[in-house]
């Protein structure tokens, strides 16, 4: 487990600093999940350049928009990297649509979680299997759920750290740490769409709106699919 010392080690440092803390701590038992939005790729970033020893991947639910997978091409062009990249079940997919039709996520908040489910819970656990250190691109800024977020957390559910290194930067830091170190984004962010998805399941914002306002647009919930539940969570240090 971690101490008190080492967790305020890594909140003081760096964000390659930070990464490569976890990693010396875990090594070869970090990974990071990327969906491929603007805070992933600085993660990316990051971690590439400094030549860090964490596993990069990326969930492809079969719904993605064709500027994400042109995104993949040219992050692994840039870092000379390979993301590795899961799938969901092909049985499950097959069921769920054959039961419930094509888009019958609109149809309801429960069948918008079930294919939530298939296509990024399971795969994502199949990704995390193994881990003990799991990096992701979370913001407190980016929705009420994630405001009170620690940097490091323990996921009782999975029995592993949830590392958060980017959970206190504002948009803007993020934003100057793309421009200055050119780092690779989604072209769909320049067309009003911050938070990106599956493409039935995103749109672009208006101005004034929040920025998980495009995410499954048609209903009124937490604009979460899954991964980030805080159920079973515990802030430590």
């Amino acid at each position: 487990m971690l101490t008190t010392e080492q967790i305020q080690q890594i909140e003081q440092s760096s964000l390659p600093g930070a990464i490569q803390l976890v990693a010396d701590l875990f090594p070869g038992k970090v990974v990071f999940s990327s969906s491929l939005g603007q805070e992933d790729q600085v993660i990316t970033a990051a971690i590439c350049k400094n030549k860090i020893g964490v596993e990069i991947f990326t969930l492809d639910t079969g719904r993605l928009f064709y500027e994400t997978y042109e995104l993949i091409e040219r992050t692994n062009a840039r870092y000379k990297t390979n993301l590795k990249i899961y799938f969901p079940d092909a049985t499950d997919v097959e069921a769920f649509t054959r039961a419930k039709g094509m888009n019958s996520f609109y149809e309801s908040v429960e069948n918008r979680k079930e294919c939530c489910h298939i296509r990024k819970v399971k795969p994502l656990n199949r990704a995390l299997e193994g881990a003990k250190v799991w990096i992701t691109g979370l913001r407190a800024e980016q929705s009420d759920n994630r405001k009170d977020m620690p940097m490091i957390e323990w996921d009782e559910q999975r029995q592993l750290y949830k590392f958060n290194p980017l959970i206190n930067w504002s948009y803007d830091e993020m934003i100057a740490y793309i421009n200055e170190h050119n780092v690779p984004y989604n072209t769909l962010h320049d067309k009003g769409f911050i938070s990106i998805g599956c493409a039935p399941c995103t749109r672009a914002i208006e101005p004034g709106e929040d920025v998980r306002a495009g995410r499954w647009w048609w209903e009124a919930s937490q604009k979460e699919c899954g991964l980030h539940s805080t159920v079973g969570k515990e802030k430590i240090g």
